[in-house]
């Protein structure tokens, strides 16, 4: 692709074709760049996305590249392993060796979130095994629900999820061989006060049939009955091909992401980072939302750099 497109956006699912549309809509010539790998790939419906309730995450996506069609946007698919950088261009290298340059760079490639080696949890993520309760909460709402507690976060998240049901277990001895996590008394009184259940004993297999959780085994071989499993495996941004550009970073309570301010722009002026490979806790419409924000202020960038060009050379 020898020719410069006005921004280059990796990654092509709600984040990033949110972005490339409000770009397309601005005249702006937009290349994705996609691998196929959305991170809600493993649910068969959303929730919370307003005027898409109980759809499919591959529905909304094959809907939104018909709509980005319309305009000067181009879909490649493809998997980005290194970007370079300077003050007036973005170059990415894609896994066939192929280059793109671009005069501004949009970051959507989600995150991984990573399984533990947990036997029946896997098949079942994104089925039984849930993370967001707003995404899924309402489907499993009054049942019998488990919180598999991975981190310290798990003890806010299992407050959260007693809203959905009274009959909520939190797992707190860890996996197979590996440490729980410690609950100070105080935390543990506050869970028991709205008939939380504790378990410390840890969860060495997750029982089913097909996609459907029906129990909890332990390390002593008791079952535990439950419907569901709320847990939050560790985080993954997939952001490993940004590496040579050094960007900064903010760490939270769940890993290390790229740090952005409120438009989206990273520490580089030139490239921008919209969606979960920012922040875990976006849910499809959130993402859609700051991913169109970004857009606009990408296209706004642009229209500077091109009057502050007119202006020092003036004809």
């Amino acid at each position: 692709m020898s020719e410069t497109w006005d921004a280059i956006v990796v990654g092509g699912s709600a984040a990033g074709l949110s972005a490339a549309l409000l770009l397309g809509r601005a005249l702006r010539r937009v290349l994705v760049i996609d691998d196929g790998q959305p991170r809600n790939r493993f649910a068969a419906h959303m929730h919370g996305v307003l005027g898409w309730e109980g759809e499919s995450p591959a529905d909304l996506l094959r809907r939104a590249r018909e709509d980005v069609a319309h305009y000067d946007v181009t879909i490649r698919t493809g998997r980005v392993t290194t970007v370079a950088a300077d003050e007036q261009s973005v170059t990415v290298t894609l896994d066939d060796g192929e280059t793109a340059t671009g005069r501004a760079l949009v970051v959507a490639t989600g995150l991984t979130d990573v399984m533990p080696d947990l036997p029946g949890f896997a098949p079942r993520w994104g089925t039984g095994v849930l993370h967001c309760p707003y995404c899924h909460g309402w489907e499993v709402r009054g049942k019998r629900l488990g919180v598999l507690a991975m981190s310290p976060m798990s003890l806010h998240q299992s407050q959260l999820i007693r809203q959905w049901s009274s009959d909520l277990t939190v797992f707190a001895g860890g996996i197979g061989g590996d440490a729980g996590i410690d609950i100070d008394p105080a935390t543990r009184a506050r869970l028991r006060s709205r008939g939380v259940r504790i378990v410390e004993e840890p969860v060495v297999e997750i029982l089913g049939d097909g996609d459907a959780i029906s129990g909890v085994r332990l390390a002593d071989g008791q079952v535990v009955e439950v419907d569901a499993l709320f847990a939050g495996p560790r985080a993954r941004p997939n952001d490993e091909f940004l590496a040579a550009l050094d960007l900064d970073r903010a760490d939270n309570p769940v890993g290390s992401f790229i740090a952005v301010d409120e438009f989206g722009k990273t520490s580089h002026p030139l490239v921008y980072a919209v969606g979960n490979v920012i922040n875990p806790a976006l849910t499809v419409p959130m993402s859609i939302g700051s991913a169109a924000m970004t857009g606009g202020m990408v296209n706004m960038s642009l229209v500077t750099r091109e009057f502050d060009s007119a202006a020092a050379d003036p004809q």
